[in-house]
């Protein structure tokens, strides 16, 4: 609040205490808005201000653990701000279902786009994140459109990250920095305005430190870090689960 009233939405701070009351304070400082994301949309101040309406589009994750609550919490607060989200948990603990809710809850009027990357042969994964013309390699008929542009104005979810080769996390990176991508075989790059939700069932610091993955690509993409819990963890959960199966 200290950053938001010394920057774009300008307040009074006040602080109370049994001793003096409620009075003004005076921050003795002054913050630059250069790099302060511009958060005076009216729609994003609302979903800001009212997180219950953010947190009723992850009513569809059943629950009633403590362990859950919290991240579920902590991923509505996350979802109205558009940052990108590292989702990190065991197989089966629901990461694409919280990347779509976390989607739904945002602001972002283009759709989501699910892309698994632990599934795309290696040498095909540029094609399949940018795109290709035709006749970019043998086997491109037509010209197609990549995960970027197929999800431009909404959300990407990219499922597996770990799995992804390293000179594709080098053209990730770029295409993250600029905002923009080159389909294989063009030369003529694509704007694109995309949220990324990346998943994955590995410690990304553990892949980052041994080497298979791009601590500068991780530090893009781990904007928001969301850990979920395995079920095992999840006090409560195994019989409400069972209950919803078999009902």
């Amino acid at each position: 609040w200290v950053i938001i009233a010394k920057t774009q939405i300008k307040a009074s701070l006040l602080e109370s205490s049994p001793q003096a009351g409620v009075k003004p304070v005076t921050i003795p400082f002054d913050i630059s808005a250069e790099l302060i994301p511009d958060i005076r949309d009216a729609q994003l101040i609302d979903a800001i201000a009212h997180p219950s309406r953010s947190r009723a589009k992850f009513d569809q994750i059943i629950h009633r653990s403590a362990e859950m609550a919290r991240v579920i919490d902590d991923a509505a607060f996350i979802a109205p701000r558009n940052v990108p989200v590292l989702i990190e948990g065991e197989s089966g603990t629901g990461k694409e279902l919280f990347a779509q809710a976390i989607h739904a809850a945002s602001e972002r009027t283009g759709k989501f786009h699910p892309l698994n990357c632990g599934a795309i042969p290696h040498d095909l994964v540029e094609a399949e994140l940018f795109g290709a013309v035709r006749g970019a390699f043998t086997g491109a008929t037509t010209t197609r459109k990549g995960a970027f542009e197929s999800a431009n104005g909404g959300t990407l979810f990219l499922d597996e990250l770990g799995e992804l080769p390293l000179q594709a996390q080098v053209k990730l990176l770029r295409a993250l920095q600029e905002g923009e991508v080159v389909p294989v075989g063009s030369t003529e790059p694509i704007k694109i305005d995309v949220r990324i939700i990346a998943a994955t069932n590995r410690s990304m610091t553990d892949e980052v430190a041994a080497g298979r993955f791009r601590e500068d690509l991780f530090y893009r993409l781990a904007v928001a870090v969301l850990k979920l819990p395995p079920l095992r963890e999840r006090k409560g959960d195994i019989g409400l689960l069972i209950e919803r199966l078999f009902a």
